[in-house]
């Protein structure tokens, strides 16, 4: 396995096991979501072929900064389907926000608007460009869908920022969105 393959397996499996199933890897979450470090390394070079400074470097080269790292702790910045409390405080969103799909959801948003599913918000983001990529990656044509932040912010709607600059909202309402960009 290469270098490069092996840094995204691990990453995977540390996203996998900080977000969904931190039994599998043998850890216990804390209330929001911080498990010690010397645990996830345990766990991880018992699995992998890696050391304390490439965990560390695989955190830290992360372009989607998905991991926060301090105090010898460790956690996952959003995305969790397990029960966490991020201590996520509420903050006045931009005028726009911006949340990339695959066409094919379109009938089912444009019903019910935006859900959580899963995991504990929804992600939106700031700007068209990072909604692009997040759409992108699935299969199919892809929807760019504009959220009128500042007026669903107006109407008591709460928005939170992740420690990676991901935008989070309970839910958004289809009053709220509107196509952007790609194939309703």
């Amino acid at each position: 396995m290469t270098q490069a393959k092996l840094e995204t397996e691990v990453s995977k499996y540390m996203s996998y096991v900080l977000r969904h199933a931190p039994g599998a890897a043998g850890l216990t979450l804390d209330a929001e979501g911080w498990v010690s470090f010397d645990e996830l390394e345990k766990a991880l070079t018992s699995k992998y072929d890696v050391s304390r400074a490439d965990i560390i470097e695989i955190i830290e080269n992360n372009p989607k900064k998905r991991f926060t790292l301090a105090d010898n702790r460790i956690r996952a910045n959003q995305g969790h389907s397990v029960d966490v409390d991020l201590a996520l405080t509420p903050v006045e969103p931009p005028a726009a926000l911006y949340h990339g799909t695959s066409s094919a959801n379109w009938h089912s948003i444009e019903r019910q608007g935006l859900k959580k599913m899963q995991r504990h918000h929804v992600h939106l983001s700031a700007d068209v460009e990072t909604a692009k990529i997040v759409a992108t990656r699935r299969k199919g044509e892809y929807l760019i869908l504009r959220v009128d932040a500042a007026r669903m912010f107006s109407e008591g709607h709460s928005f939170f920022v992740s420690d990676n600059g991901v935008w989070l909202a309970e839910s958004v309402p289809v009053q709220y969105l509107s196509p952007d960009a790609g194939t309703p």
